[in-house]
């Protein structure tokens, strides 16, 4: 049999374009490829659980345009899906002088990019919304909230089955290449036939190139994100969503504050390289993955461009204290002892080798294939728009 379209990669982004493709064009042959044993198993299913509204990107871009329409199809999904999600707002809060005109920059992001009801706050009304927030001013951004994402996983698995699509799992792809106009995938579950492959592999996303006999314009190097939760008994100092104002000298948005659609609060991430491309903890090391990082010339420009950024946050990992003195610019109530170990996500970033990071979403085409290079936050939110994106790129191919 001869698929006609092969995606590898069962998390959101390669769930949603199986999805889209079967709803433009009903009866399409659509085979779906995870190398784990079940959907959404790494960015997917780790990360906080937040609705981006695009607030923080480049009016213009791919992540702006793909957050703002992303939000909006994502609420739509899980309204008719009946997933769980609430759009209960949230505020990034400037804590210092300096801070201010970064703020009234995502200002007029936000209101370029078209985001609907942004409200200024002075410190009284940061107050009134967050009691137990400290800052001189912030940004109210009500269309953002939290989601439950291993439901819409889930959601999109079934759909994807319901409409004659086909969903492989425990099937890792080695290599990829052409035969009689067809794209021959050998994957460990056996090879497939397909008139054309996308390939979505967060975190392996270069290799998939490699392995389609193409050169990768970029390098994933893996960072790692590290959550604490708030116990129980102070989860009252959160009501919804605390971010800070992002450092423009560092490409993560800092550690913040994050209401769970499941219940709970959670405070972080924080970034620092993972040892190895699952690497969850400090002692995941895959001594492969760890030594083609750092064989990597740009990862050695990036660290020569940011080497107090980078300490820092390898400092904070290591400090449970230094975490907390971070999250006390936010919240100066939390303490020490109110944290317990959360969770970690890896998040797969694209670097150039000029040290430089892919900040917009990324795309590689060619003759019967797609690999989505760089798909980090809001990748999640956007995924239902990436989806339709890569679909109509597909549908006008195979046409």
């Amino acid at each position: 049999m001869t698929y006609d379209a092969a995606i590898i990669g069962g998390g959101l982004v390669g769930l949603a374009t199986a999805h889209r493709l079967l709803e433009k064009s009903p009866g399409l042959k659509v085979l779906l490829l995870e190398k784990e044993a079940t959907l959404g198993f790494h960015q997917s299913g780790r990360n906080s659980g937040v609705l981006h509204s695009g607030l923080y990107y480049k009016p213009g871009s791919e992540k702006a345009k793909l957050s703002v329409s992303g939000l909006q199809q994502m609420v739509a999904f899980c309204r008719e899906h009946g997933i769980a999600h609430e759009q209960c707002g949230k505020i990034v809060v400037a804590t210092e002088e300096k801070e201010l005109p970064r703020l009234e920059t995502l200002w007029q992001r936000g209101n370029a990019n078209g985001l609907i009801g942004l409200r200024k706050l002075n410190q009284q009304e940061i107050k009134e919304i967050e009691p137990y927030a400290a800052g001189l001013a912030a940004i109210h951004v009500p269309q953002e909230g939290i989601v439950d994402y291993p439901g819409v996983c889930e959601t999109l698995g079934g759909l994807i089955r319901k409409n004659g699509g086909e969903i492989r799992l425990n099937a890792r792809v080695q290599k990829l290449h052409s035969e009689n106009g067809e794209k021959i995938v050998e994957t460990s579950a056996g090879d497939i036939r397909t008139k054309f492959a996308v390939a979505c592999g967060g975190l392996y996303s270069d290799r998939l190139v490699k392995a389609s006999g193409q050169k990768p314009s970029a390098k994933i190097v893996p960072f790692r994100g590290e959550y604490f939760k708030i116990k129980k008994e102070r989860q009252f100092l959160v009501r919804h969503l605390i971010y800070p104002v992002p450092d423009p000298q560092f490409p993560f948005l800092g550690v913040h504050f994050t209401r769970l659609i499941h219940g709970g609060i959670e405070a972080g991430p924080n970034a620092v390289m993972a040892f190895a491309r699952e690497g969850y903890r400090w002692t995941n090391i895959n001594v492969h993955d760890l030594l083609e990082s750092l064989s990597y010339r740009g990862l050695w420009k990036f660290l020569a461009r940011y080497p107090s950024l980078w300490t820092y946050e390898i400092y904070r990992s290591l400090s449970k204290n230094e975490f907390t003195r971070s999250l006390q610019k936010l919240v100066p109530e939390i303490r020490r002892e109110d944290l317990e170990t959360g969770g970690s996500a890896v998040r797969a970033q694209a670097m150039m080798a000029d040290g430089s990071l892919v900040e917009d979403f990324h795309f590689e085409e060619a003759a019967g294939t797609l690999h989505v290079i760089n798909a980090p936050s809001p990748a999640a939110t956007a995924s239902l728009a990436i989806g339709a994106k890569i679909s109509e790129k597909v549908l006008t191919q195979l046409k």
